[in-house]
């Protein structure tokens, strides 16, 4: 498996993983958020820090990825060279703009019997 495939997989779960701890987070407006109890080692303040430590790890891993994907993908694009002169054995395209070229004179099915020339006038 490639590195960059690897890397864009482990790209797509830190991105799902963001979304999902974003929208797990209580919003100041009461949207999504966890509901759990106040008390315990993992009350509000703690769930609370929690995922904000999260996402802000996330958000870093997320932009790295995303940097360390788009230099892999200039490395991989990179063209090894220039060639001065064409390739000779490729088939030639045809030309699909052009006009189509007109369709050759049909000869006629059966050819009348055509009357012998006139001698040439002796001198």
């Amino acid at each position: 498996m490639s590195v960059f495939l690897f890397l864009t997989v482990i790209q797509a779960l830190v991105a799902a993983a963001l979304v999902g701890v974003v929208l797990m987070q209580r919003s100041e407006g009461g949207g999504l958020g966890i509901g759990s109890s106040p008390g315990g080692a993992f009350g509000a303040r703690g769930a609370a820090d929690f995922l904000t430590r999260s996402t802000k790890w996330l958000a870093i891993a997320f932009v790295t990825l995303s940097i360390v994907l788009a230099a892999l993908a200039v490395r991989e694009s990179r063209v090894g060279g220039v060639t001065s002169t064409l390739e000779r054995a490729a088939p030639a395209q045809p030309d699909l703009l052009a006009e189509p070229a007109p369709a050759p004179a049909q000869a006629p099915a059966a050819a009348p019997a055509q009357a012998p020339a006139p001698a040439a006038p002796a001198q």
